[in-house]
């Protein structure tokens, strides 16, 4: 579809991103434009950008509409993308500014193209010739031309900066300048991925046939943690690099990416773009432009990719798509999920939801036709499904104070006798979700929201997790101003790590948990040498249920199963029976066969019961039917008024 132009003096409609409820009015810019174009315009004093979204309203005195002041040097946006944003706004109530603001959030898009310095092959040759500057020579020529950045070139060459600094004062090595928002590297979609069999073969099959046919459709990937969802949706993949579309893969959780980029990399021959809080800037600001150029095949990032400005796309993937990191909660509200599949109707795209233990809106959207589904019933390789039981703490002689229970102690001192890792799951940031007095009963709140204050004793602060607030540990009772008598009540993954110490002294105990950890890049680092063994036993949060894989990790404790099975939330059982199915199929993904142990004071639940039997469907059944009878999501809608 081609977007009308208009000739310089024309009206036109921009929306900008200034917080306003409608399209002004503009005279189109010297030269002319389209819609989609990028403008720059007046805005009272200022200068500010915009989209043009049409022809002018005419609803405005003609002899005051000013002029646009020029088109941007950025790809225009597209019909489809234009739609999506609309129909996006009508679906979340949400302003037009605020969804163009979220579609053109990479930093320095108006910046002009910033330089960098790379390094080429030159003409002269060292003065001396010494086995490091061979290797710098020697790559330079076997990548024909090729430019490097300064690092980039010295890591491979396995080289200081400064041998490649002494090439370039012979002229033995070329510095030039080069823009930065260059091309990705080419992704090969005919590089032999991992062999797959059975329903694995076959669902990657059922995958490409719709990538081929070249139309909208859903999928429903569901299988077993440790599957191969990943490699049969690679496949998916390749079939639409194939077809020169773009694709894009979101992942609910930064930490995530560093392992998936490299199972990419050795199935494509190179790294995709990246799109999330823990790129540069700089790289946002390629990615972005890239997509928009058809300058990257393939994006890996998080939810907010969805609204990047993509050419040809053919495929998005949502992997463990229940997750709740999918749902936007401040700013414009929306699920990614959903809004996948929006976008992939409008696109003419496939739309692959990968999951072990699906959302009950795509078990339903199944159940009605809307979404094909393909089963994955068996683990990748020799891996095979975790044994599942539950610990009746009712039966426990657990100390107080204390909160592992002596079989779960048994079963971990097994795996250390053996040189296997253990997990000790609790969903529970923190050292103590109450802090109270002993002396009169107070409870420390919230000055802000009048939330219970979080203890972090890791932090050696209180923390609110309903809204942020922090405050030091207070020495007296900010109430009757005793001291001595403040205890932590409840326990969190900071004092079950506390525990483990006591209980386990020879073994290496780390923990797990967001608060810890200063950035994203720490916690990669982190994931990456407990894979490869730097320690016995991990303390963790839900981050560790999202799709890791620890190869040596046999044993899964969950401390308490019961904890979400309680409160008003209409999706606690089910996100309940979610988190334990999934941090119960960390254990056991290489050869060794894995345990799972739900320490449960309600082992009779129907939550507890339908996770050790297994019975998926017959749990999405009953959960379905009482949403129905209830007349709530995804059966009814339910309105929240926040007041603030």
């Amino acid at each position: 579809m081609t977007s009308p132009r208009f000739p310089e003096g024309a009206l036109i409609g921009v929306l900008t991103t200034q917080p306003l409820d409608r399209v002004l009015d503009y005279r189109a810019p010297p030269g002319g434009c389209a819609a989609g174009d990028h403008v720059e315009v007046p805005f009272g004093p200022r200068k500010v950008t915009g989209v043009v979204w049409g022809a002018g309203a005419g609803d405005y005195d003609p002899a005051k509409v000013k002029s646009a002041i020029r088109v941007l040097d950025i790809p225009a946006m597209r019909p489809a993308m234009r739609e999506f944003l609309g129909r996006v706004a009508d679906y979340t109530l949400t302003p037009m500014p605020a969804m163009l603001r979220l579609a053109t959030r990479a930093p320095g898009l108006t910046d002009p193209p910033g330089m960098r310095k790379i390094f080429r092959r030159g003409h002269g040759q060292p003065g001396r010739m010494t086995p490091a500057r061979a290797r710098v020579l020697d790559l330079l020529e076997e990548h024909d031309g090729m430019g490097f950045m300064l690092g980039e070139l010295a890591d491979l060459a396995g080289v200081g900066s400064s041998v490649v600094k002494g090439l370039v004062a012979s002229g033995a090595v070329a510095e030039e300048e080069a823009p930065r928002d260059v091309p990705y590297p080419v992704l090969d979609p005919h590089m032999p991925g991992k062999t797959l069999a059975g329903d694995q073969a076959e669902a990657a099959a059922r995958l490409r046939e719709g990538i081929e046919a070249g139309r909208y459709g859903t999928t429903l990937l569901k299988g077993v943690t440790g599957s191969g969802k990943t490699e049969v949706y690679l496949e998916a993949v390749a079939a639409c690099l194939a077809r020169g579309r773009q694709a894009l893969v979101l992942l609910p959780e930064i930490a995530l990416t560093a392992e998936f980029l490299t199972r990419v990399e050795a199935r494509f021959g190179a790294k995709p773009a990246e799109w999330h809080s823990g790129v540069t800037t700089t790289e946002r600001r390629r990615c972005w432009k890239m997509v928009a150029e058809n300058g990257a095949q393939l994006v890996v990032g998080a939810r907010s990719a969805l609204f990047l400005p993509f050419t040809h796309l053919g495929l998005i993937v949502v992997d463990e798509e229940h997750d709740t990191s999918y749902k936007q909660e401040d700013g414009v509200l929306y699920n990614a999920r959903d809004m996948s599949v929006l976008r992939a109707s409008l696109e003419k795209a496939q739309v692959v939801l990968a999951s072990a233990t699906p959302s009950l809106e795509s078990w339903v959207n199944v159940q009605s036709g809307k979404y094909a589904r393909l089963d994955l019933e068996s683990r990748y390789g020799p891996a095979v499904m975790p044994e599942m039981r539950a610990i009746d703490m009712r039966t426990e002689d657990v100390p107080s104070g204390s909160w592992i229970s002596p079989a779960l102690k048994g079963a971990v001192m097994q795996r250390l006798e053996r040189g296997e890792q253990s997990l000790l799951f609790l969903n529970r940031r923190g050292y103590a979700p109450l802090t109270l007095c002993r002396a009169c009963g107070h409870q420390i709140g919230c000055k802000q929201c009048d939330a219970r204050m979080v203890e972090h004793r890791f932090l050696k602060r209180l923390m609110c997790h309903q809204c942020g607030e922090t405050a030091p540990m207070p020495e007296t009772c900010p109430n009757c101003e005793v001291a001595g008598k403040l205890a932590a009540v409840g326990p969190g993954v900071e004092r079950i790590t506390e525990e483990a110490q006591a209980l386990f002294p020879e073994a290496r105990v780390t923990v797990l948990s967001s608060d810890l950890f200063g950035s994203a890049r720490a916690l990669k680092a982190r994931i990456l040498e407990i894979a490869e063994g730097a320690a016995d036993i991990v303390v963790g949060t839900q981050l560790v249920a999202k799709g890791h894989n620890f190869p040596k990790l046999t044993l899964v404790g969950v401390i308490d199963s019961d904890l979400g099975l309680q409160g008003s939330d209409l999706r606690a059982a089910e996100r309940t029976f979610q988190l334990m199915r999934q941090v119960a199929g960390r254990a056991g993904r290489a050869e060794a066969r894995g345990t799972a142990l739900l320490q449960s004071f309600q082992p009779e639940h129907p939550v507890i019961r339908a996770i050790l039997s297994g019975d998926e469907e017959g749990f999405w059944a009953a959960a379905a039917a009482a949403r129905r009878a209830a007349g709530v999501p995804p059966y009814g809608r339910m309105a929240g008024i926040v007041i603030s």
